[in-house]
């Protein structure tokens, strides 16, 4: 186990910003984490989970001991009559991981396709995009105990996914006679990841854009094929969204809220044009991108910290390398936002990455 003093984070979080851990382990495989909890210097720290880095705002250096994950590999370790039952290690690039499976002709993922980060972060925030979320192909999880060192396995239900979200994005809370509650954030480390892949596939093409794409190519259902959408959702989302490697940016930055009927009624008898989504459950769902950009933000920059131009939902460095933006400006900004937002819409708008 090589433990890195002084490390620095700005090449390890996609929005660019410079901070640095005081101690960071790579972690390959189980092992490495029992070596940490080995360890005396180290078994009783506070542990920072990392893996892609593009969901997290640093806003200064990190005190906790930093777990880089980068655990490794990608097989088919399993079938049913219905799936193709696959498995990445937690340091996976996810992108690569969806290209992957859809070389192997075992699709599912191609609305996911281009999302960053890694495969162990995709449970965490509950990735999703284009009508699909992760849980919808979510098989299990292996993680390992971060007090312990147990490994252990979790289904669908025992993750608790919801809309970008899941047990790993929530602490603890300590009940009656000192027993914690659920709640496994900063105290579990995903190792591997598997997904049950359909064996009868459907696309998926209800979503605004991709039928934007199917009309202009007079594509129709029984023209498309996985590698098709795939294709689409890459070309859209690098027309619409910037590359972290060119500009700095963390995605998404807010959550599309969920109002009820009568509220969305409300806003639309006072902003006719809002975009909303009427969802399964009864609520309807609004498009932050579309209030921020009503509010003026879009292509807006406050010190180094900007709106994307293209995109109101995302927020971008735009600083250099020699001088980034800090994550205290990303955050200033993220609160003019929802403070403008929040006057004329009523709506609090929640951020999606973690802010550390």
């Amino acid at each position: 186990m090589l433990v890195e003093n002084q490390c620095p984070l700005q090449a390890l979080n996609t929005f660019g910003i410079a901070a640095r851990a005081q101690q960071l382990v790579r972690i390959a495989d189980e092992s490495d984490v029992r070596a940490v909890l080995d360890d005396p210097e180290l078994r009783d720290r506070p542990k920072f989970v990392l893996g892609g880095g593009s969901n997290i705002v640093l806003t200064g250096d990190v005190k906790a001991l930093v777990l880089k994950v980068e655990v490794a590999g990608r097989r088919l370790v399993g079938e049913t009559p219905r799936h193709w039952i696959i498995e990445a290690g937690a340091g996976e690039n996810w992108h690569d991981l969806v290209a992957w499976t859809l070389d192997q002709g075992w699709p599912g993922l191609e609305n996911l396709a281009l999302i960053p980060g890694t495969v162990g972060a995709s449970p965490v925030q509950n990735i999703g995009a284009y009508g699909v979320e992760l849980q919808d192909c979510f098989d299990s999880l292996d993680a390992v105990d971060l007090e312990s060192g147990r490994i252990f396995v979790l289904d669908s239900a025992q993750c608790a996914f919801s809309y970008r979200d899941s047990i790993f994005k929530h602490a603890a809370a300590m009940g009656l006679q000192g027993r914690r509650g659920l709640g496994l954030a900063g105290r579990a480390l995903i190792l591997r990841v598997r997904l049950a892949l359909p064996k009868a596939w459907k696309p998926v093409l209800g979503y605004a854009d991709i039928e934007r794409r199917m009309a202009l190519e007079g594509a129709v259902v029984s023209d498309v094929t996985p590698r098709r959408v795939f294709d689409w959702v890459c070309d859209i989302r690098r027309h619409k969204l910037p590359d972290p490697a060119v500009l700095g940016n963390a995605g998404s930055f807010f959550k599309n809220p969920s109002v009820t009927p009568e509220q969305c009624a409300d806003i639309i008898a006072r902003d006719p044009k809002v975009v909303h989504y009427p969802m399964p459950d009864g609520s309807i769902k609004l498009a932050a991108g579309w209030m921020i950009d009503a509010c003026g933000w879009k292509g807006k920059t406050v010190g180094r910290a900007g709106v994307y131009e293209r995109q109101a939902l995302v927020l971008v460095n735009r600083g250099t390398m020699q001088q980034p933006c800090t994550g205290g400006e990303i955050m200033t900004l993220a609160k003019a936002i929802q403070t403008s937002v929040y006057e004329r819409f009523g709506i609090r708008l929640e951020p999606e990455p973690v802010v550390v």
